[in-house]
């Protein structure tokens, strides 16, 4: 059995998390080894299953990304997550879908492209402070943050990109930057643990690139049940998946379920990167 942990050229041999996942699968006989998705000397065919991990470039290199996966589901390689997962999370209007099925995400305004942008005419009255950024993105990529005063210049500055892309405009809630954003961690559609982040004072990025805290916690039952409707309203063999959200009043609301490529916090929950590796051999057993 020959499994490729997909990466990036930033991150050629997986980042160190990551890494621990090859000499793992080799006490089961599986061999395992980084792949580049983007590289185009590999022959995709030589591997019984990808695993989609640090592909953290996809969101700069659209249209080849698109066609990689095109090109994946024809050769019929099995991967996990499935390319029907990856495909519809890449694009974030997933969470429109969500919304209509009664999931609770974040006060959302679902821009599709155009040369007229103008928030000022989509941005509901009562928000103080949104953010915006595209739909196809990751890691604070095009994002921003701003006060209504400034929504004038926000749409001039964003109107080259509503050309191109959809867009994104949430209310801020200004409890990320006093409670953070929660991730709900699930292997195989269990949940395995969960890890609080908080940004830097005065900053609203919760990535470790930006400072960001990370601390293992334990949410109280009721929670852990609704990042789960979250996750049982996805397809079955879904090797991973990683809900965040922001907790108020016993209420999660959803920004995101990351299926491609998230970070799994192997580091801060013990045991979590063999129920990771047992995940991965029930799914291709």
């Amino acid at each position: 059995m020959k499994i490729a942990l997909l990466t990036c050229e930033k991150l050629p041999d997986l980042n160190p998390e990551d890494r621990k996942i090859i000499p793992a699968l080799a006490k089961h006989n599986i061999e395992a080894t980084a792949a580049i998705w983007s590289d185009k000397t590999i022959n995709w065919t030589d591997f019984d299953y990808l695993i989609f991990r640090n592909t953290w470039d996809y969101f700069e290199k659209e249209t080849e990304f698109k066609i990689w996966l095109d090109q994946i589901a024809q050769l019929e390689i099995k991967t996990l997550n499935p390319i029907k997962i990856i495909t519809q999370n890449i694009h974030k209007f997933y969470l429109r879908e969500m919304e209509q099925q009664g999931i609770t995400i974040l006060p959302t305004v679902f821009i599709d492209k155009t040369e007229h942008l103008n928030l000022a005419e989509l941005i509901p009255p009562h928000w103080k402070k949104a953010v915006i950024k595209p739909a196809f993105s990751a890691g604070s990529y095009l994002t921003e943050v701003f006060e209504i005063s400034e929504i004038q210049a926000i749409s001039e500055k964003y109107k080259t990109i509503a050309a191109e892309k959809e867009l994104l405009l949430q209310e801020f809630m200004p409890e990320i930057q006093t409670l953070g954003e929660t991730s709900f961690i699930f292997f195989n559609k269990k949940f395995s643990h969960a890890v609080n982040k908080k940004p830097v004072e005065g900053d609203f990025r919760v990535q470790s690139l930006f400072g960001g805290k990370y601390t293992l916690v334990q949410p109280n039952k009721e929670l852990i049940e609704k990042a789960q409707k979250i996750v049982d309203s996805l397809p079955k063999d879904l090797l991973y998946a990683r809900v965040d959200g922001i907790l108020i009043e016993n209420e999660l609301y959803l920004m995101e379920i990351e299926c491609i490529e998230p970070d799994l916090y192997f580091d801060l929950s013990e045991n979590s990167l063999e129920r990771f590796v047992e995940a991965i051999i029930k799914l291709i057993a």
